[in-house]
């Protein structure tokens, strides 16, 4: 028998696990579509859920990177509360919070990233998807794979504020509803869904944002 064969959900308790993760789910996007560094709080509940739900649907890539989501939403939330003071020494008033200390503006990608991020992202890609093909029995490797390292590279680029983030996330929303749909989870389906469509809303969320004075520092 094979050793993947068994699954530590049933089916009723997967999908109250999706439901619960999709209207966390929810609650993050609009927090994210905000600018809100509450968004954080959602990020460590939400891949806390998806841990398991991705394990019971054989999807280890997206299981794993939801481990890496959990770290990196420690890590934006101490960024966007602190980083301020590093990008231009000490806080500053933004038209985005009304505590106005240590706001974090909006940013573009710098230029300086670009190689090294696509670097990372391709260097997952071929990594996770042979690591999937060989000691995994996921029947979608490279789309796995895919997402997966596109997620690495959007999360970190949300993590520091970048505007960018969200064309990362548009890509990876549209391909993630589909696989989702290919493997019944279609509440999540669903969420992503959404989540295409809100990213491209978000998108221009934060470019008013940037207008309206969130873009006056263009290096990170």
């Amino acid at each position: 028998m094979s050793p993947y064969a068994s699954k530590p959900f049933t089916t009723l308790e997967t999908s109250i696990l999706e439901i619960t993760g999709t209207a966390v789910g929810i609650l993050y996007l609009w927090l994210e579509y905000r600018a809100s560094i509450y968004l954080w709080i959602a990020g460590i509940i939400m891949p806390a859920i998806y841990i398991f739900v991705y394990y019971n649907a054989g999807l280890y890539a997206d299981f794993g990177i939801n481990i890496y989501y959990l770290a990196v939403a420690v890590y934006g939330w101490c960024f966007w509360m602190w980083g301020q003071r590093k990008r231009k020494g000490g806080p500053v008033k933004t038209a985005e919070t009304s505590d106005a200390t240590n706001a974090l503006p909006i940013i573009h990608t710098p230029r300086k990233y670009y190689l090294p991020l696509l670097a990372v992202f391709l260097i997952a890609f071929v990594g996770i998807g042979k690591i999937l093909i060989e000691y995994t029995d996921s029947d979608v490797p490279w789309w796995d794979s895919f997402t997966t390292a596109l997620s690495i590279v959007g999360m970190w680029m949300l993590a520091r504020k970048h505007i960018e983030q969200w064309l990362a996330w548009i890509l990876v929303d549209i391909v993630s509803c589909g696989l989702y749909i290919y493997k019944e989870i279609y509440f999540t389906s669903a969420l992503y869904g959404i989540y295409a469509i809100v990213a491209i809303f978000g998108y221009m969320k934060w470019k008013e944002l940037m207008a309206s004075g969130q873009c006056s520092l263009n290096k990170a």
